[in-house]
């Protein structure tokens, strides 16, 4: 099955598991998706990622990370570059988010990073997401 924009997915499925209370949430596996969910573990939102080669292509099982009984680490998650209207920014324009409580996901020519990171190494790139 062709899908159109596997990020929106992943961060449906993301957002909809956070919704529901669920522990855990899987979705089909790709290297972009697994690198944005690694930065996602790294910046503290998501307590682990495990990738799992059951089927063909293979899954990527995300464990949720919840902050005492109610609250969820994640509060919020928008897509900014969608296959219909690219969203591209210079090194001089790199978006903070949420006065740098959050994070924007940036797809370099030096690879997928946080917006920190590519405003320390001086590179702009494609905004896939912004996570808060």
């Amino acid at each position: 099955m062709s899908m159109t924009d596997p990020i929106s997915d992943f961060l449906a499925r993301l957002r909809n598991g956070i919704r529901a209370r669920k522990r855990e949430v899987a979705c089909p596996r790709s290297n972009l998706k697994l690198r944005i969910a690694e930065i996602l573990r790294e910046e503290g939102f998501l307590d682990g990622v495990a990738t799992a080669e059951d089927t063909k292509a293979g899954s990527i099982t995300v464990t949720l990370r919840y902050d005492g009984r109610a609250s969820n680490a994640i509060t919020g998650l928008r897509r900014v570059s969608r296959p219909g209207q690219r969203k591209y920014v210079p090194s001089q324009q790199v978006p903070r988010v949420r006065n740098g409580l959050g994070i924007a996901i940036i797809s370099t020519s030096q690879g997928i990073m946080t917006d920190r990171e590519a405003r320390k190494r001086g590179v702009g790139g494609e905004v896939l997401c912004e996570v808060w």
